[in-house]
């Protein structure tokens, strides 16, 4: 994989689509009716239930799908379906192009089903919605429906992961008082940050599960004053959230920091990193230790803004550094992910939920860069303890 997929930067994408329609399709035909597939499918990372801005609570995780056997040919994953403990039906279906859909890459037109070529693999993203009111399930089951070079199709049937039980992490807001653009947030698998899986040491893993890129609006929903033709002219100071204090989430200890490194001109491609770690992607950045197995990453930060360092312990809403564009950034903004490990590499990004904020609707990040456009922020709706999506805009207070 290509290291610019890494780049914590400004990327315009597709909110996914058809993917979420979660179609509730029928029950999965017999499993008589069908030969075993020469398939390994398994689940790295088990989901955790959290309660997402639009009051639905979501599991997310992914199928790493390997078709054992070169000779076999490929495979055309033509069905997915996932059940819920032991239920009958399907909590979610997802057929034909809407397999394709679960891709980070998908096919640019809709097909039947996705190929997994002999000797290789394909990563599906599942972001799923639980029923209203219903308590999460304690195992996710999996049925795969395949279609080989010849013969009859094939299944895979009984793939079985733990739904992890435990409460997602609540934290303080990450930045001050103001309006912010949750960016390549949580819920879209296309962004650069849940799609991008990290291979090191032997483990594939994806730190920016859940990752957000928090861009600054102006009261207009603007996030920089400069034309839309003349970007790549402005400076730092026209973006909106440029030198807004960042905040510690809670009480920790901070394991790792470093200051010095110089912010980037915006609209402009940073160098491509050496590798992927901290210290090659994040520019000046804090990493907090919050609780057992949970570590708070802040990238980006203005150099000569840091106000702690490395073994210092802060309190929740403590000011450690300041917004900017340092690192593989290409605008200003703050890249904010939560893992089970304080290293870029060899970490999972956990699902946290903010304990307070205003939810004033959804934007996308094309229109807070043009200022011809005119937005309309909903008004504000107070947020208990959910998790931020993609698109958000959000008051701090």
């Amino acid at each position: 994989m290509k290291s610019r997929r890494f780049l914590l930067g400004l990327a315009l994408v597709a909110v996914l689509a058809a993917a979420q329609t979660q179609a509730q399709a029928a029950v999965a035909p017999p499993i008589q009716a069908f030969a075993q597939a020469p398939v390994e499918v398994r689940v790295p990372a088990p989901p955790r239930p959290t309660v997402a801005s639009d009051g639905v609570t979501h599991l997310a995780y992914e199928l790493h799908v390997s078709n054992f056997y070169k000779d076999t040919g490929a495979l055309i994953l033509r069905r997915v379906s996932v059940y819920a403990d032991d239920d009958a039906r399907p909590l979610a279906s997802f057929v034909d192009a809407q397999v394709n859909d679960l891709l980070a890459h998908p096919a640019d037109v809709a097909r039947g089903g996705v190929p997994v070529e002999g000797g290789g693999r394909v990563v599906l993203f599942l972001w799923l919605d639980l029923p209203a009111g219903a308590r999460p399930p304690k195992v996710l089951r999996h049925q795969l429906e395949f279609r080989p070079p010849a013969g009859p199709e094939q299944l895979v049937d009984g793939v079985r992961t733990p739904v992890d039980a435990a409460p997602p992490i609540v934290i303080g807001p990450p930045l001050g008082a103001g309006r912010w653009l949750a960016h390549e947030g949580p819920g879209n698998h296309l962004s650069h940050h849940w799609g991008s899986p990290v291979a090191a040491n032997g483990r594939v893993t994806i730190p920016q599960r859940y990752a957000i890129d928090f861009f600054g609006l102006d009261g207009a929903g603007h996030a920089v004053r400069a034309a839309l033709d003349k970007l790549t002219e402005s400076t730092n100071a026209d973006w909106a959230g440029y030198g807004a204090p960042v905040l510690a989430v809670a009480d920790g200890v901070v394991r790792d920091a470093r200051d010095g490194q110089p912010d980037n001109r915006p609209m402009t491609s940073p160098p491509a990193p050496a590798e992927l770690t901290a210290r090659s992607l994040m520019g000046n950045f804090v990493v907090l230790e919050i609780a057992p197995k949970a570590f708070v990453s802040y990238a980006h930060l203005q150099p000569g803004s840091l106000t702690v360092k490395t073994g210092d312990r802060v309190k929740r809403g403590a000011v450690i550094g300041l917004l900017g564009q340092s690192g593989a950034a290409n605008a200003p903004h703050l890249h904010f992910q939560v893992t089970d490990a304080p290293t870029f590499e060899e970490s999972e990004g956990l699902p946290f939920v903010i304990e307070r904020f205003d939810y004033l609707g959804r934007e996308r990040v094309s229109d807070a860069l043009d200022q011809t456009t005119k937005v309309s922020p909903a008004p504000p709706s107070a947020r208990r303890d959910q998790t931020p999506l993609d698109g958000d805009v959000l008051e701090f207070r």
